[in-house]
């Protein structure tokens, strides 16, 4: 049986292996300024999608560089409306002038926890989305109250996977408080990238496998061990007939 998936990763982090990176995935997700990123490292991941033929979009973040967007803030909704849809101008400005377009939003750390769970917020982020271009997906959990408000919306919706990031039995990744968040080995991250992809299943901490159907899965750029995931999954998925595509039909070679 053959399979299809995108494997994306967040660029633009400041991590300096972005080149290193991109020619193992098919899809990134660029910093924005919220939590990391400006116009130079936009252009830059940009520039490199467009020589790989990677499809980008963009990830933005509760305003909040000195915790990486990876705490929830106290922010009241209308300052944080004017962030995201700032951070957003600026990416597409940049896209635009390299003649590179966008193809969806990801929210980024926190900001994309809070949205799965929060409806007000959910449809804060879809709104935005669809008043900056109607043509963008909007990536989150499966299942979650951004997918529910995306479907409101008549906005199309990606589900995502994860291949760095331990799951709970709700279906939500581990709190990055747990020591067993992350998924540490090359092993642990191929066995559950390829029940992700060809059972639709996930395992969580608990031992109890969870319906988990999705459409692309994230390697976390900032991860440790991201370069060298990244090259196993390509040759597992060359094992076992497994289609590294992105959700917009760009093939990774």
């Amino acid at each position: 049986m053959n399979w299809e998936i995108d494997l994306n990763c967040d660029m633009g982090e400041g991590m300096g292996n972005d080149a290193l990176i991109i020619p193992y995935v098919s899809s990134i997700s660029i910093a924005c300024g919220g939590h990391t990123g400006n116009q130079d490292s936009i252009q830059q991941a940009i520039q490199l999608a467009k020589k790989t033929n990677v499809s980008i979009g963009a990830h933005p973040s509760y305003p909040d560089r000195e915790n990486f967007g990876r705490n929830k803030i106290l922010i009241d909704y209308g300052s944080l409306k004017e962030s995201l849809i700032n951070q957003l101008a600026l990416i597409q400005k940049i896209a635009f002038e390299e003649d590179y377009p966008l193809s969806h939003l990801k929210p980024h750390g926190a900001l994309y926890n809070q949205a799965a769970v929060d409806n007000e917020l959910a449809n804060l982020i879809v709104s935005i989305s669809k008043s900056m271009n109607p043509h963008w997906s909007v990536w989150g959990l499966p299942n979650s109250a951004l997918e529910k408000s995306c479907k409101a919306q008549s906005v199309c919706f990606i589900p995502e996977g994860f291949a760095d990031r331990s799951y709970q039995e709700d279906g939500s990744l581990t709190p990055r408080t747990d020591a067993r968040a992350l998924v540490e080995t090359e092993a642990a991250c191929i066995k559950q990238v390829l029940q992700l992809i060809t059972q639709k299943k996930v395992t969580a901490l608990s031992g109890k496998q969870i319906d988990c159907n999705v459409a692309t899965i994230c390697l976390h750029g900032d991860g440790a061990q991201v370069l060298s995931f990244a090259k196993v999954l390509r040759e597992e998925f060359k094992k076992n007939q497994i289609s590294c595509q992105s959700p917009y039909g760009k093939t990774s070679s």
